[in-house]
């Protein structure tokens, strides 16, 4: 059974036009997710990447990702990821067990991180995997014009809220037959908890973008 990993790209980004090939450090985007991956070869069989981007396609094979050509109609705003996932899937003629999801906005990981969650996974049985962080903050909404606590107590010192958790995106592990059922984690999935600077980048925006790069060139760069 083959463990493959699937980045999914979108050419069509709104707030920040072509994201996915932007420079980071030098290189595109998404080829920090296709690099992380060939780091991890003796867990990753294949690298896929889904695009229906022409440029994001010529760079995915530059750093030796295989493409699979994602339809216009899987390639809108509001189509969920799954779908992408399912398509490489369909288009792959031998048979796989594992899905790893790496999303390029998601670009710096911790190191160890693949390795330590897929020897849990694959130790305990599971059938998903994906990272998430505890939230040390206070939150509330807005109601009547007045704030009211979601997870605190007005005058609660924050080191004693109720442990909340975000899922930070960093990863995801499924079986291909979950993705093939249109689920990227299930009701049984395994939130594998981390702790990193990273946990809280995801870039949609160009403030998003300048974030990663500040921290990309204080912890990464050599």
């Amino acid at each position: 059974m083959r463990t493959i990993a699937i980045i999914p790209a979108r050419g069509g980004s709104k707030r920040l036009p072509q994201k996915n090939i932007k420079l980071l450090g030098g290189i595109p985007l998404i080829a920090h997710s296709i690099l992380y991956a060939k780091a991890n070869s003796d867990i990753i069989n294949e690298i896929y990447v889904s695009t229906d981007d022409d440029e994001i396609k010529n760079v995915a094979l530059q750093f030796g990702a295989k493409v699979i050509d994602r339809p216009k109609s899987l390639s809108g705003d509001f189509e969920p990821t799954v779908s992408a996932l399912k398509n490489v899937l369909q288009q792959i003629d031998e048979e796989i067990e594992n899905i790893i999801l790496l999303q390029p906005t998601n670009p710096l990981r911790p190191e160890n991180l693949l390795k330590d969650a897929f020897k849990y996974y694959q130790k305990n049985q599971q059938d998903s995997l994906f990272t998430v962080t505890r939230n040390h903050q206070k939150f509330g909404k807005i109601e009547d014009k007045k704030f009211i606590p979601f997870n605190y107590e007005i005058g609660q010192r924050s080191q004693d809220l109720e442990p909340l958790f975000f899922e930070n995106g960093l990863l995801y592990i499924s079986k291909a037959k979950l993705i093939l059922g249109d689920k990227i984690i299930s009701e049984n999935a395994f939130p594998f908890v981390i702790d990193s600077i990273f946990d809280k980048i995801d870039i949609d925006t160009q403030e998003d973008f300048d974030y990663t790069e500040y921290l990309y060139n204080k912890y990464i760069k050599t």
